[in-house]
């Protein structure tokens, strides 16, 4: 009996991660205030992010040079995960080889970390005992 794999679809499940997210940033900022810039960080990053996958999927669509998944995957790292998750759903881009989707949960993943960790009041303490220990020096 030969069962055939079906492809993986692109599904609207995949907006959860933005709302756990925005419920996560939403708790962080109530009890570790986070500047304004970092909200809008977000926002201009998921906004490029959006506009390179449909760069890509012009360009796949006319057979010309191709935006360099590294290229998707910084971008998403450093805060355009959001605006990604819309194109591959809107778009329907990017949804199907496997390698792509893992490296991209993967930095969807290290991102919600990195922004938790940096935003505890941890962090803040080491910063500020670093900058003041260099400029008493």
């Amino acid at each position: 009996m030969v069962i055939a794999r079906s492809r993986r679809a692109a599904g609207p499940g995949n907006y959860l991660a933005i709302v756990v997210f925005a419920v996560v940033y939403l708790i962080v900022a109530a009890y570790w205030p986070r500047p304004l810039w970092v909200a809008g960080l977000y926002l201009i990053a998921s906004l490029i992010c959006f506009v390179l996958y449909a760069t890509d999927k012009r360009r796949a669509r006319n057979g010309s040079s191709r935006v360099p998944e590294r290229t998707l995957l910084v971008w998403g790292f450093i805060g355009g995960w959001p605006g990604a998750i819309v194109a591959q759903q809107v778009l329907r881009h990017k949804t199907q080889k496997k390698s792509f989707r893992e490296a991209f949960w993967a930095t969807v993943v290290l991102n919600g970390g990195l922004f938790v960790a940096l935003s505890s009041p941890a962090v803040d303490r080491l910063t500020t005992h670093a900058v003041q220990t260099f400029l008493t020096r």
